[in-house]
C-alpha cells in the first residue's frame, strides 16, 4: 500500500485540478496527489479521455520523486456495466489511481455489492479508490466490502457541494472510526469534502493518508481557478500541524 505519511506523521495533500494548466501549478507548489477532476461537472466530474492521456504523459516526464496522480470516472449511477466501462476507460489512459464514487441513496444502496463484485477484476489490474459520501451517513460498514473487492483505497467526500463541510455531516468520533477501519484493512485512506484551513488541525491528527482540497484552493467557488498561493497556504498549515504534534 502507498503511504503518504512523512516521519512526522503529516498526511499527504490531495489537490483537485481542473485543467492541464492547473496540473502544472499544483505540481510546482508540491501537492502529494494531483487529482484530475472537473468540478463543473459534479462532485466527481471526469476529465475528457484525451486530456487525461496528456496529463499522464506530462506526469511520466516529471523526475522522481513525483506526486501521485489520480482521476475520477465521473458521476454515475450504481450500475455494474456503467461503472465498469467508465473505470476501464479511465484506467486505459494510464492514470495510476482511479476514483469511483458510490452513492448509497435510494435504490443505489442495494446495488453496491454487485458493483463491487463487478469491479473486482479491474481492481486486480488498477489501483481503485472507492469514494463514499459523508452526507449520506456513516460509511464504516462499507469498508470491509471495499477491501474485499480488492480496492487500493477508500475516502470520504461530500456529494452535495452546498457549502457544508465533511465535519458538518460526521463528527470527529465517526471520522476516527472510519479512518481506523480503513487502515485496519490496509487501505489508502483519505478525507475530503469542502475542507478549509480550519479543518486541518481537526482532521490531520486522525492520521488519514491524505486530506483532499478543491474549493479552499480556488479563487471564489470550487469551480474557480486554482490559486497557487492558496494551495501553498494549505500545504503550510498541514506541515505546521505535523510539526506541532512532533514538538508536543
Amino acid at each position: 500500500m502507498i503511504s503518504l505519511h512523512d516521519p512526522a506523521g503529516r498526511p499527504g495533500l490531495l489537490a483537485s485540478v481542473a485543467s492541464l494548466a492547473e496540473l502544472n501549478r499544483a505540481y510546482a507548489v508540491g501537492a502529494d496527489i494531483l487529482d484530475l477532476k472537473d468540478p463543473s461537472a459534479g462532485a466527481l466530474g471526469a476529465w475528457a479521455p484525451q486530456a487525461l492521456t496528456e496529463a499522464v504523459k506530462r506526469w511520466r516526464m516529471w523526475p522522481h520523486p513525483r506526486p501521485l496522480l489520480s482521476a475520477t470516472i465521473g458521476d454515475h449511477p450504481l450500475d455494474p456495466a456503467i461503472l465498469c466501462a467508465a473505470t476501464a476507460r479511465t484506467a486505459a489512459t494510464g492514470v495510476p489511481l482511479v476514483k469511483i464514487g458510490f452513492s448509497r441513496t435510494g435504490e443505489d444502496a442495494a446495488a453496491l455489492p454487485a458493483c463491487l463484485d463487478a469491479l473486482a477484476p479491474l481492481a486486480r489490474e488498477t489501483r481503485l479508490i472507492a469514494v463514499l459520501f459523508a452526507d449520506e451517513g456513516p460509511a464504516t460498514d462499507l469498508v470491509p466490502l471495499v477491501a474485499g473487492a480488492g480496492f487500493h483505497g477508500v475516502m470520504l467526500d461530500t456529494a452535495r457541494k452546498d457549502g457544508r463541510r465533511l465535519t458538518d455531516h460526521l463528527n470527529v468520533s465517526a471520522l476516527t472510526t472510519f479512518v481506523a477501519a480503513a487502515r485496519l484493512h490496509g487501505l489508502l485512506t483519505g478525507l475530503a469534502g469542502s475542507l478549509r484551513l480550519t479543518d486541518i488541525p481537526v482532521l490531520a491528527p486522525l492520521r488519514p493518508d491524505y486530506l483532499g482540497f478543491r474549493g479552499a484552493l480556488c479563487t471564489g467557488s470550487r469551480t474557480g481557478a486554482l490559486d497557487p498561493a492558496a494551495l501553498a497556504a494549505v500545504r503550510r498549515d498541514v506541515a505546521e500541524v505535523a510539526r506541532s504534534r512532533e514538538n508536543a
